[in-house]
């Protein structure tokens, strides 16, 4: 009897155990670079997308060449994926550190979005990349960080604290209707307390939580200061897989079921923002 009744104490407590969130993914962190359109065509990471029930991406790469490739391709609409194109300041890899002072990045940007994509106009900016957080002073970061508000462009910059700040002082509002998304929400990894007061500062401003420094506690769960801070701000968030190496493809399932996992230890309302809603709303899909 009392071998009968550990075992049915331990399946009601797994019975109550949060289930993974089940819902769809909004994938707001997405690189299709030159280096993993070979080993991974538009059929792969597709497929990859489709398996994860992942529903919508904001694709970028270096060079734009891969954001158009996924933009035109059949596979992408034959696989229910939402293609949002964003305009990467990347040409090669020389550009990473000079493309806040380089003019040409300017006129680069500026040519890609007349041009537009297969699957509409560029929505947005970025990634990019700010090793020093002074360079968001950089004259070709500063007028691009107008034409982005000036256009409604979404900004993914990939930046500390500081220059989040930076950022936001050069657009025409001072970052109060800049549609910034914090790339890995810091990171270097400021605190939540800190994440919260710039979340309060611009309204616009959301926390992208791929690679995010303290996010996750042991078995991927989420650690309580962030959970609080969802909780607090549910429209605020967003996740992404950032496949910046091939190795990330490779592991893009995993990714997404990681996302899950945590996801399902909030309420259902909360996760379902964060996975989907908040990406969608951001740019009016479905």
């Amino acid at each position: 009897m009392r071998l009968l009744l550990t075992l049915v104490a331990a399946a009601l407590a797994a019975s109550v155990q949060a289930a993974d969130y089940a819902g769809p993914l909004f994938d707001a962190h997405l690189h299709y670079n030159v280096e993993a359109q070979a080993p991974h065509p538009p059929a792969d990471v597709l497929g990859r997308m489709r398996r994860s029930g992942v529903k919508a991406i904001i694709a970028n790469s270096r060079p734009n060449d891969g954001t158009h490739a996924l933009a035109a391709s059949p596979l992408a609409r034959e696989a229910g994926v939402t293609v949002v194109p964003f305009v990467r300041l990347y040409r090669n890899r020389a550009d990473y550190d000079n493309w806040f002072r380089d003019d040409s990045i300017y006129r680069m940007v500026e040519s890609e979005l007349a041009r537009g994509t297969a699957s509409g106009p560029f929505r947005g900016l970025g990634e990019f990349h700010l090793y020093d957080s002074g360079n968001a002073n950089g004259p070709v970061a500063k007028k691009l960080m107008v034409l982005a508000e000036e256009k409604n462009l979404a900004v993914l910059a990939h930046v500390d604290d500081t220059a989040v700040d930076l950022l936001m002082a050069s657009t025409p509002s001072k970052g109060q209707k800049l549609r910034l998304i914090w790339a890995h929400t810091g990171i270097g990894g400021p605190s939540p307390a800190r994440v919260e007061e710039l979340l309060k500062k611009y309204p616009l401003l959301m926390g992208e939580l791929s690679y995010r420094p303290g996010l996750t506690c042991e078995g991927g769960k989420l650690c309580a200061p962030w959970r609080e801070l969802m909780l607090k701000f549910p429209d605020r968030f967003v996740i992404g897989s950032d496949t910046w190496i091939n190795q990330r493809w490779e592991s893009y399932e995993d990714l997404m079921k990681g996302y899950r996992t945590w996801l399902g230890e909030l309420p259902p309302e909360v996760a379902r923002r964060i996975a989907w809603d908040n990406g969608a709303k951001l740019f009016q899909l479905p």
